[in-house]
């Protein structure tokens, strides 16, 4: 029996060739994203605008299934953390972090990673299997639809296990539903792809989708940063460097590209490794993002003190950088950066899990 295809990862492009495909008309495809990214509506029998032999025939071929959320946990501060079971049976996990009338959604985009970022525990664990579309804007229909939030998200960062970017296609697909204004109309500011370098799909992503670009970077110089985050040595700073001037080139330089730098303590956090950076970042306009390390069970790694945190900022800020410090958030749940995975793993057995990226 051929299997049914799962519309719920479909961009509304993909979705009308599917109609015209099974000899339907593709206005259809309008109908049925309303009601699935806007009403939340799974059913074909609850979709009251398309007559009962489309609905018997879709019902026959296709299907509508969102991943399963397995385990919710929920922080003092209000972040809630979900373990999510793909259809192969791996685990991933998602974030929701309220932040006022701002709810950002930290998705993944595979399971587990292949990069090895030695400050990572997603990297640690390995990797599994990149996530299907479906499996990707399921995440954010389930945040909306399933999991008693009284607002709707209003952000979505790809920041969550796996590298986005050596996940293409069913990323870009992903990220044109949660565009579409008849799915959930966020705008490119309100979708963040990071990516720890990928340099061809850097240099690919103008061409698919308009979304804001962030990028992992944790090092100011070669030597450094292939320990740190080893795919530097396929794509070194020198070419990751042209690929940011390349993406804000397209937008007439009007755009900003977020640099996330996690601090380490006596690896990272001096302040020449602060100069290093200032001189690499003047190429291009950019904002950074500065995250304290976060350990977990495995890693030598520790946090810099408060003192030297704010002394690596307020540099960044004197030489005229936009530069926020990242408030840790999650702490409670294991859901801060890099950190999803430790205790989790250990207190849900017989369960495969991987743990979160960054975010």
């Amino acid at each position: 029996m051929q299997k049914k295809k799962n519309l719920l990862g479909y961009s509304l492009d993909s979705l009308e060739k599917f109609f015209i495909e099974i000899d339907e008309s593709k206005f259809r495809a309008k109908q049925i994203f309303k009601w699935v990214h806007q009403k939340g509506i799974l059913d074909f029998d609850l979709m009251t605008d398309l007559n009962k032999d489309l609905r018997e025939k879709l019902k026959k071929i296709a299907t509508l299934n969102p991943p399963i959320i397995e385990e919710e946990f929920i922080s003092d501060e209000g972040t809630k953390k979900y373990l999510i079971k793909i259809s192969s049976g791996s685990m991933v996990e998602m974030v929701i972090i309220p932040d006022g009338k701002r709810k950002t959604l930290c998705i993944s985009s595979q399971a587990g990673c292949a990069l090895q970022c030695s400050f990572c525990a997603t990297g640690a664990q390995g990797f599994d299997q990149n996530l299907e579309s479906d499996e990707i804007i399921g995440q954010l229909w389930l945040a909306n639809f399933k999991c008693n939030q009284e607002d709707k998200i209003t952000n979505v960062v790809f920041m969550g296990m796996g590298e986005p970017l050596l996940n293409f296609n069913a990323v870009i697909e992903a990220a044109k539903v949660m565009k579409d204004q008849l799915a959930y109309a966020l705008s490119r500011k309100r979708i963040t792809i990071s990516s720890s370098g990928i340099v061809p799909n850097i240099n690919r992503l103008n061409e698919h989708v308009d979304v804001s670009l962030a990028i992992s970077l944790h090092a100011s110089d070669n030597k450094l940063r292939d320990k740190l985050v080893p795919i530097n040595k396929k794509y070194p700073l020198e070419s990751l460097i042209e690929s940011c001037k390349y993406f804000l080139e397209f937008h007439n330089n009007k755009r900003h590209i977020t640099i996330e730098y996690i601090l380490i303590k006596n690896i990272n956090d001096s302040l020449e490794h602060a100069k290093k950076l200032v001189r690499l970042l003047s190429e291009f306009p950019c904002k950074i993002n500065l995250i304290p390390f976060n350990s977990f069970e495995g890693s030598n790694y520790e946090r810099p003190s408060s003192e030297k945190i704010n002394r690596f900022k307020f540099f960044l800020k004197e030489k005229g950088f936009i530069t926020t410090l990242r408030t840790t958030r999650g702490d409670g749940v294991d859901a801060a950066c890099g950190q999803l995975v430790g205790n989790l793993s250990k207190s849900i057995k017989g369960k495969k899990l991987i743990s979160h990226r960054s975010l």
